[in-house]
């Protein structure tokens, strides 16, 4: 078993608009979420691609009720741990299958909650529009997995511990609290670690991108995992470990940009951001 996280020497690579809605686009075919309380789908649970396991981050839905969680475009990548330009770096083709897991480990994917399959890659959208703008290559990292529909009755949107995301966020200013979960396999399933308290540096990548240090900080496996703002706005998703020159900081993808970009390039009518059914508190 595998574990994704891009990893960053220096910059490495070196490191949209509003009217972005949170909620379903269209009424009608909105999905009916699971209680909180017995949801075995939502952010924070793992997700294995090839055997790579990375952490879903937010959920999402589109004009015609798919649901999608969302995690990191490089946990479908097939290139290596320092392969960080999108515009470059091969990935594992549209429909590629995809396992929600609990209790994974170092030596096992857990039990198997769901399924659902790659409907998304900012990675393969990069390459098939001919992206050529350094910053967007570089930190442009969002995936949607479309849930089966066999486990669409199992999905609740709210980030666990915090609740939220409130709605969409935008970047940060250094110093802002920020806010995450992770669910790495490193951890053998000690939850308690899940929960993460940090600080943003402030943004970087012409705003594509948030270095920030958080208590514990994020580590293979956690890549893709969602970011709050000190509002309980969605931030962020969790792309890169730098080694240096801020060891243990992390680099996060600003979602809204990721967002606008793939509502510009996937195919996929109406694709909005869901707001969590219990809101956002950073005293829990």
């Amino acid at each position: 078993m595998r574990s994704r996280v891009r990893t960053t020497l220096a910059l490495l690579t070196g490191a949209v608009t509003a009217g972005l809605l949170v909620g379903p686009a269209a009424a009608s075919a909105a999905p009916t979420w699971a209680p909180e309380s017995s949801a075995t789908l939502h952010p924070g649970v793992q997700a294995y691609t090839a055997g790579a396991q990375c952490t879903t981050n937010f959920v999402f839905t589109d004009s015609a009720g798919a649901v999608y969680l969302g995690y990191a475009a490089h946990c479908a990548g097939t290139g290596e741990a320092t392969d960080t330009d999108g515009c470059q770096t091969k990935s594992l083709p549209l429909g590629t299958a995809v396992t929600f897991n609990q209790g994974g480990s170092l030596v096992s994917e857990g039990t198997k909650i769901g399924s659902g399959t790659l409907a998304y890659s900012s990675w393969s959208a990069m390459q098939s529009a001919g992206e050529k703008d350094a910053n967007t290559c570089a930190y442009n990292d969002l995936a949607l997995v479309k849930v089966s529909d066999a486990d669409k009755s199992a999905v609740n949107p709210t980030v666990p511990f915090f609740g939220g995301p409130n709605k969409l966020g935008s970047g940060t200013t250094a110093g802002q609290k920020i806010y995450s979960y992770g669910n790495s396999s490193l951890r053998a399933g000690v939850t308690a670690l899940s929960p993460k308290f940090g600080a943003s540096l402030g943004d970087t990548g012409g705003g594509w991108s948030t270095t920030l240090y958080t208590v514990t900080p994020g580590i293979p496996g956690d890549s893709g995992s969602g970011f709050l703002d000190k509002n309980g706005n969605a931030l962020g998703v969790l792309s890169t470990v730098a080694i240096a020159p801020l060891p243990a900081s992390n680099g996060v993808g600003n979602l809204r940009k990721e967002l606008a970009y793939a509502q510009a390039h996937s195919g996929i009518a109406g694709l909005a951001l869901v707001a969590g059914t219990r809101s956002f508190s950073s005293t829990v």
